[in-house]
């Protein structure tokens, strides 16, 4: 069964990356791309699986990954 568009889950603590707000970065996901907006500045930028993968640092201790796809399946 292929996504549909989630509701937007805001991060927490997060700040914009070009208007430097506060807690104004929400999160979503339609078919498996993730997609940050800022609800103050409009900034958007989208990311794949594939992309969030290489962007772990080399040397970096992972303790584990939240993919949604698989909290939604439990929950349908």
């Amino acid at each position: 069964m292929a996504l549909s568009k989630n509701k937007k889950r805001f991060i927490a603590g997060a700040h914009c990356p070009k208007c430097n707000a506060l807690d104004t970065i929400a999160l979503t996901l339609e078919n498996a791309v993730e997609t940050l907006t800022c609800v103050s500045c409009a900034f958007t930028q989208t990311q794949t699986p594939k992309q969030a993968t290489a962007a772990t640092r080399q040397f970096e201790q992972l303790i584990g990954v939240f993919d949604a796809t698989e909290e939604s399946e439990k929950n349908e």
